[in-house]
């Protein structure tokens, strides 16, 4: 059997409790190490993760970099680390599996994969849903010009109620640890689902909607943004902290639509589903729709955290004993997400004028 690809953790976030796990459950992947500012923090994440007993455990982050038995570092730090953090993971020659938004901006973001490229490391981010084998069967129906047609529109949401704690205390609402706010955090999933339905093609234009909400510290807590390519396709997402929790995606065609309301976690960890809907009418009255919509389920047998290890995993694989190139797909996909992040910022920045993007 090929030898697992051994990964260290930066940072003992809530979301790394899930992501070790999902490590864990990857076929081609283990935890070997864990680092955090204290040595003892990070011997109480490991215990309380069930970490193998042969985990290592470092109380600083430079420590797990140096190790020469990791091969690539999970990274769920602040955003506003993710720049030093992420550099030095490259230099150190580990590849690197980053928590989203990947950066601040997409000036960041071109350091970050600066160094990746110059050190030859596979880097991605931790964007679950696309791993989602049901993500492979909506894209093939997107895909099919028969039953879905030409895309037109797409419509997603992101919103959950934040309690007055998380509105005080989490980090996704500090200036100084994670700037980008509900934008960063929820709106990136919004981004992301908008390009994947669009095969990644950017828009030409970006313009954020008015009155986003602003916690005193000036951090986004609800935003949105519409989306407009060159041949008349339009988008828009909303992203909020203060809405109740809803992931509705919605695609729309010439001759068919994809909708789903969990889009980003899925209802079942072991199953998801999506309806579709090609060529409906109404009957002869006009009193009900004929050709209903459909609705398709999908069985997993890993959850799509681990799906993106074992994927992230393969590539790391291929590059170590294949003396394979890293994959260019991915860092792509991210770059564009920033890139049209950085536009609806631009866009509140001038008064909600609509900001060209330029590729």
């Amino acid at each position: 059997a090929d030898i697992p690809i051994r990964f260290g953790i930066i940072g003992c976030a809530e979301i790394a409790r899930k992501v070790s796990r999902a490590i864990q459950l990857a076929p081609n992947a283990t935890v070997s190490a864990v680092a955090s500012r204290s040595f003892d923090k990070a011997a109480n994440f490991a215990k309380a993760n069930g970490f193998p007993p042969d985990t290592k455990i470092y109380g600083s982050y430079e420590s797990l970099l140096d190790d020469p038995n990791i091969d690539a570092v999970y990274l769920p730090l602040p955003t506003s680390l993710h720049l030093k953090w992420a550099v030095l993971t490259a230099q150190k020659k580990k590849h690197l599996l980053t928590e989203k938004p990947v950066a601040l901006s997409v000036a960041e973001f071109d350091q970050i994969l600066k160094a990746c490229e110059e050190n030859g490391v596979q880097i991605m981010d931790g964007t679950m849903w696309v791993h989602n084998p049901r993500t492979h069967k909506m894209k093939q129906f997107l895909n099919d010009k028969e039953q879905f047609g030409q895309l037109r529109t797409v419509n997603s949401c992101f919103t959950f109620f934040a309690d007055p704690d998380f509105l005080k205390n989490d980090i996704r609402v500090k200036p100084d640890l994670d700037a980008l706010g509900a934008l960063g955090d929820a709106g990136w999933y919004g981004i992301r689902s908008i390009l994947w339905a669009a095969d990644y093609e950017l828009p030409k234009t970006v313009t954020a909607f008015r009155n986003p909400v602003l916690n005193e510290a000036g951090v986004l807590l609800e935003c949105g943004a519409s989306l407009l390519w060159a041949d008349g396709k339009i988008a828009t997402f909303h992203c909020s902290f203060l809405s109740n929790l809803t992931m509705n995606l919605t695609a729309i065609g010439t001759l068919g639509t994809l909708h789903l309301t969990d889009f980003i976690i899925p209802y079942q960890e072991h199953q998801a589903s999506y309806t579709t809907s090609t060529k409906p009418g109404f009957n002869e009255l006009v009193t009900g729709w004929v050709q209903l919509p459909s609705e398709h389920t999908v069985t997993v047998d890993l959850p799509q955290e681990a799906c993106m290890v074992r994927e992230f995993a393969s590539l790391v694989a291929n590059i170590k004993k294949n003396g394979a190139q890293p994959d260019k797909k991915w860092p792509t996909i991210s770059r564009k997400t920033q890139l049209v992040l950085d536009a609806v910022k631009a866009s509140m920045e001038k008064g909600f004028q609509p900001v060209e993007i330029v590729g």
